[in-house]
């Protein structure tokens, strides 16, 4: 068997081995050091052939990263549409409130909830990730959803998971938009009114 030297991913597979390897043994990680530092003894190389250690597994091929799709506002500049037609979300975001009596404020915040809880309710379907009620012990087992259930807290270890349910989450089972037509400029959420 002729000696040659790894690939440049060869060279990586072994640094991370070797690394891994140095951190979970210390007798290993001595010799790492005895060898780097130049000191290491020709007894002790006669020695290790019968009291070698397996070669560490390779390190498994690193995960993909995940593919971004790009994201096109049309549906999102479509829904702050409705909400400002129906609730008049816009109009109430960019009004100056500090002038306002919080009685003001709150009568607004009434007629803007309601306003986008129809319209939501119109045009998505929506259902709470957990069934279980805000408040009560739950245990999350290996493999679930990270995508739907976000841990906080002190998220230490792994699965299983126990602990208290703060939000239930929500997911949306169905979105139904109004058709635009191509000449629609989405881009106008509510156009300027001029009374004549």
């Amino acid at each position: 068997m002729t000696d040659s030297n790894p690939s440049f991913l060869g060279r990586i597979s072994l640094a991370v081995g070797t690394f891994f390897r140095i951190l979970g043994d210390a007798e290993f990680a001595g010799s790492v050091l005895r060898l780097r530092d130049g000191t290491a003894a020709t007894a002790s190389a006669a020695s290790a052939a019968p009291a070698a250690k397996p070669a560490p597994a390779p390190a498994a091929a690193p995960t993909p990263a995940p593919v971004l799709k790009e994201a096109t506002p049309d549906a999102a500049l479509q829904l702050l549409g409705l909400l400002q037609r129906d609730a008049r979300l816009i109009d109430f975001v960019e009004e100056d409130i500090q002038r306002f009596s919080d009685a003001d404020i709150g009568a607004a915040a009434r007629l803007v909830h309601e306003g986008c809880r129809t319209a939501i309710r119109e045009h998505f379907t929506l259902h709470p990730v957990r069934s279980e009620t805000e408040g009560s012990r739950i245990t999350l087992a290996e493999g679930f959803d990270a995508g739907a259930v976000r841990l906080t807290g002190n998220v230490v270890g792994r699965a299983p998971f126990t602990g208290t349910l703060s939000h239930r989450g929500w997911r949306v089972d169905d979105v139904r938009l109004p058709r635009v037509s191509e000449s629609h400029d989405l881009k106008i959420i509510a156009p300027a009114e001029v009374e004549l």
